[in-house]
This record gives C-alpha cells, sequence and structure tokens, in this order.
C-alpha cells in the first residue's frame, strides 16, 4: 500500500510540474508576438518615418520566419508533453484502480485505525497527502507510531529467516561441493578399456559392553555371565573396512553390463598374538548384471533379493543390523530376472524372480573333514536349488520412495537316511514416508526351517540326539519375526534412527524333544534387539556415528540374558 502512495504522490508531482511548464513556455510565446507587434511600424506611420526603420523588408521577413519555426518548435514539445501526461494519467488511473480493489479486499480484516486510512483513500486519493503529513508530523513529535514497530519487529523476524535460511543454503553448498569433489576423481586404470570405479570405507568401531556377549565388535546375542567373568568388555576394530570394485563392460544384445565386487576383513581372525587385530579379508557381494530399459539380468552372490531391506547402522557393517532379531538376510550365490513395469509418472511395479544356491546355516567344519574341502550341506544334498520371488509397488511421496512388497522362499533340505524337510517362508516390507523428514521402515516373516537366512536364531532343524545317527528323528523349526525402524533427517547431514527387532522360534518345535540337539544352541527360545543410533556426515565422504544397543536373549534353561552396546565410529568414504 506505502509503494502505490508514493507512486500516486510522484504522478502527481509530475503532472503539476509538466503543467508549469506548459504554462511558462506559453507565456513566453505570447510575450514574443507582442514585442513583434510592438517593434513592428504602422501603416498609418509617415513616409519619413519609414525611412528611420534599421532592416530592410527582406530582414524583416526573415525574423517572422525564425519566430514561426520557433513557435512551431513549442508546439512540438507541448504536444510531446501533453501525450506524457496522458501516459501517466493513464497509468496512474490504473494504479488507483488496482489500489482501491486491494483496499476493498483488506478491509473487512483492518482494524479501527487502518480503516480510517483505507476509507479516505477509498473517497479520494488526495486524503492521502493529508494522513500522511499528519503521521510525519506525528513522527516527528512522538517517535514511530505503534503499528510501524510492529512493522519493524516483523521487519527483524524476516531478517532472521533469511539469515537461517541462508545457513541452510550454504549447508547444501557445501553438501554438494563435496559431491562435486567425489566426482573429480582421477580414473582407475584396468587391463580393459572399460571403466572401473573404485570405492569403499575405512571404519573405526571403539565398542563398550555392559554384559556378555557373542562378540564384543558384532554382538547378536547375551549370555548369562559366568563365574569368574568381569561382566562387560571394552575394545576398538578396523575390521568392518570394506572395499568395492565396480566395473562398466560393453553393450550386448541391447543392454548395459556392470559387475561388482565387495570385500571386507571380517573373514576371522589368524591364529598369531594379537590377531583380532589381522581381520581376514572376506567376498561379501559379488555380481555380473545385464541391464534392459526394463528388465535386468543378475547372477551372482547377492544380498536376498525377496527380502532386500535393513535397518540403519554403521556399528553393524559386517552383518546387517538386528540379525538374528527378525532381520531375515544372507549373501546367497543367485540368478534372478528383474521386470518394471511403469504405471505412471510417479508409480511402478517390480517383479523378481530366481534360483538361489539352498544354503541352511551350518558352519563349515562343524562335520570332519569340511574344514577346506567344501562338502553338500543339507539343501545342497536336496539336488535342487531355493527359489525365490517378490513383487514391489513403488511410488514417490514427499519426495522419497513409498514402498510394499511381498515375498515368498522355498528351499528343499536333506539331512540323511530320508530325512527331509521343505523350508519356507512368506514375508513383507515396507518403506513409509510420513513427512520430508520422518520415515517408517521394517520387515515381517513367518517360516520354517530358516536358518540359512538367519531365521530361528540360525537353526533350521533340532535332533533327537545324534544327527549322524539313522535313527535320529528331526523336527523342523518354526519361527516367526520382524523388524521395524523410524528415521529422522532434520538436515542433510544429520540422520537419528531407532529401530526394534525380534526372532522368536515355537516353543512346542522347541520342546518337541526331551533333550534336542541342533548346529547351534538348542535352548535359545527368542531373541530381541533394539538400537538408537545418530549419524553425522559434515561431508559426503566423512562421517561420525554414535549407538548404543540393547540385547536380550532368552534362554530355556536360564530364562532372560540382557547386555549394552556402546559403539563410537568415524569413517571416511572413498
Amino acid at each position: 500500500m506505502n509503494i502505490n502512495m508514493t507512486r500516486w504522490f510522484k504522478c502527481s508531482r509530475s503532472l503539476v510540474l509538466l503543467g508549469l511548464m506548459a504554462f511558462t513556455r506559453s507565456g513566453t510565446v505570447f510575450s514574443q508576438e507582442a514585442t513583434n507587434r510592438t517593434e513592428t511600424p504602422s501603416p498609418e506611420s509617415s513616409p519619413r518615418s519609414a525611412s528611420r526603420q534599421s532592416s530592410p523588408p527582406q530582414k524583416k521577413s526573415d525574423s517572422v520566419s525564425d519566430s514561426i519555426r520557433e513557435l512551431r518548435e513549442q508546439v512540438r514539445e507541448l504536444q510531446t508533453a501533453v501525450a506524457a501526461i496522458r501516459s501517466d494519467s493513464q497509468q496512474a488511473r490504473a494504479e488507483t484502480a488496482e489500489l482501491r480493489r486491494e483496499l476493498d479486499e483488506v478491509r473487512a480484516g483492518a482494524g479501527p485505525r487502518n480503516a480510517t486510512l483505507i476509507s479516505a483513500v477509498a473517497k479520494s486519493p488526495g486524503a492521502i497527502h493529508e494522513m500522511v503529513s499528519g503521521s510525519l508530523q506525528n513522527v516527528l513529535q512522538n517517535g514511530a507510531p505503534q503499528d510501524e514497530q510492529q512493522d519493524q519487529k516483523q521487519d527483524q523476524k524476516q531478517d532472521q529467516k533469511n539469515s537461517d535460511r541462508g545457513a541452510s543454503l550454504e549447508e547444501e553448498y557445501q553438501l554438494l561441493s563435496g559431491k562435486v569433489d567425489d566426482q573429480y576423481q582421477t580414473k582407475v586404470e584396468s587391463a580393459s578399456k572399460y571403466r572401473l570405479r573404485l570405492s569403499g570405507i575405512v571404519l573405526m568401531n571403539l565398542v563398550s559392553n555392559q554384559g556378555v556377549v557373542d562378540s564384543i565388535d558384532l554382538p547378536t546375542l547375551a549370555y548369562a555371565r559366568p563365574a569368574g567373568d568381569s561382566g562387560g568388555s571394552f575394545g576398538a576394530t578396523l575390521r568392518q573396512s570394506e572395499i568395492g570394485f565396480e566395473a562398466f563392460g560393453p553393450n550386448l544384445a541391447g543392454a548395459k553390463t556392470r559387475a561388482d565386487l565387495q570385500l571386507d576383513l571380517a573373514g576371522g581372525f589368524p591364529s598369531v598374538p594379537n590377531g583380532i587385530d589381522s581381520g581376514l579379508m572376506r567376498l561379501k557381494t559379488a555380481t555380473m548384471r545385464m541391464d534392459w530399459t526394463n528388465t535386468s539380468v543378475v547372477v551372482g552372490q547377492d544380498s536376498i533379493f525377496f527380502s532386500p531391506n535393513s535397518p540403519t547402522s554403521f556399528a553393524t557393517l559386517a552383518i546387517p543390523a538386528l540379525s538374528y532379531a527378525g532381520n531375515l538376510w544372507s549373501w546367497v550365490p543367485q540368478i534372478r530376472v528383474e521386470h518394471r513395469v511403469v504405471l505412471a509418472d510417479d508409480s511402478s511395479l517390480l517383479f523378481q524372480a530366481g534360483i538361489l544356491d539352498p544354503v541352511s546355516g551350518e558352519i563349515p567344519g562343524a562335520t570332519p573333514g569340511t574344514n577346506y574341502y567344501r562338502q553338500p550341506g543339507p539343501g545342497e544334498a536336496s539336488r535342487q536349488p531355493a527359489y525365490g520371488t517378490r513383487v514391489a509397488w513403488t511410488r514417490n511421496v514427499f519426495g522419497q520412495p513409498l514402498r510394499l512388497g511381498a515375498g515368498g522362499y522355498y528351499s528343499r533340505q536333506d539331512y540323511g537316511f530320508n530325512r527331509n524337510v521343505d523350508g519356507w517362508a512368506g514375508m513383507t516390507d515396507i518403506e513409509l514416508p510420513l513427512s520430508h523428514q520422518f520415515s517408517l521402515s521394517g520387515k515381517f516373516y513367518r517360516g520354517r526351517a530358516l536358518g540359512g537366512l538367519g531365521g530361528g536364531i540360525g537353526r533350521s532343524v533340532l535332533f533327537a540326539g545324534d544327527p549322524t545317527s539313522p535313527g535320529t528323528e528331526i523336527q523342523a523349526l518354526n519361527s516367526v519375526g520382524g523388524w521395524a525402524q523410524l528415521k529422522y533427517r532434520p538436515a542433510n547431514k544429520w540422520e537419528f534412527n531407532a529401530a526394534f527387532g525380534m526372532d522368536n522360534p515355537y516353543a512346542s518345535d522347541l520342546k518337541y524333544f526331551p533333550y534336542p540337539q541342533a548346529y547351534g544352541d538348542p535352548a535359545l527360545a527368542k531373541n530381541q534387539g533394539s538400537f538408537v543410533n545418530m549419524i553425522y556426515r559434515p561431508r559426503s565422504d566423512l562421517l561420525f556415528s554414535a549407538e548404543y544397543r540393547h540385547l536380550t536373549t532368552y534362554s530355556l534353561t536360564d530364562g532372560g540374558n540382557g547386555a549394552g552396546h556402546l559403539n563410537l565410529m568415524m569413517g571416511i568414504l572413498f
């Protein structure tokens, strides 16, 4: 409103000045004509007076022509000025009409003081000058009015918001700069002409445990405190550091080819002094892909595609978080086909199906002669692969993918002497954005004989006695479990996660035999895990994280045992 008032004052002042200029020029023309009439001799003058004129007739004619020319120029200038006045007047009328329209819109919600100003402006634009003059005098005498002070406060708040917005933009700029720096790298040379990309992370984990756990740096189970134990532990490790290679191959039959290899140092410990600090290299995943527009073929060792997501944690990179606590996982050799169907611009369907190595969870070397030469496990002894399938629907919500998936798994297992078990599982997974900052994810499963995927706390079957005896009966272990995670991302650099998971074998199966045996601990009845963590990434290639985890493991023999695990991390990605 103040801007429109200022424009009206300027237009009024321009009209007055232009009017004065026009009047001044008109007066000058009239005075020149009067002078010419005064100086020109009258016809009644005597011949003697006429002979006294100093200018000849030709010179008088030139003077008249000059006056006419000057008069024409002045007329042109006046026409130009009038045209400019008309243009300014039209613009002023349009601005006045717009001002009145805006005043009508805000009149209903205006206060008493503002209503007076609005009424005056609506009746006559000329009243603006009087009210503004009075307001200026009031300001000079009494200082700024209350409304002006409120405007100043609002301006200060706006400045603060702009300052906060500038800080946010600066943060985003630094993050983008880090990503640009990531791309500005020297190409890794390979034996072929195709591009090779090196990646990985150097990760330091500083751990402290309160209670007894199966592994002090990668705990999954809590045990009872034995006699003489200190009841806790402290240590550090870098064996969760990873290195990866990604190779981009040629196009074949219209498909882009690519290979990926991921290794870490969590393959065990050498039998040397302080061998705990010399982790052995281990193969995690190794895949080869052929990608068409909507179809892909994947061959190699990869995570189980029918149960894809896991909780977010840098404390357990060597194995996914909440393993043996409701999170089914494994890195298994497989062949699968994926097909994508686009439903709309922001939604699609994904169909996956494949065959897998029928792992059953046994530890190599548990049977004599299997610690070096590979012998078939129960799944491989069935002489058929495992089968998996999954269908998932994805849609973009709040700039994040909303994903719902459902999968299935089947594996035949042969424990010798015609003792066969059908392992199976049905599962569902979800990724649900709640807002731009909050999201919920999780997974649920129900199945049987899933020790190879971490179900049943790592056990597929229970034996009535000696597993190698032909007369020993077996019982497939049914189990149910799952996990859920809530994620909060207040900024690009910060992330907070809270998760809970549980794996619960059926008590009826656990108590089926009086004295059961298993490849794992046959007395484990239920395992629960929960954690909260914070992840801070000042740059895309640098991270700091802190996590606290609590484990509760129930047993048929000694009830529940709990343990706490604190993990502080620093990592550099490359």
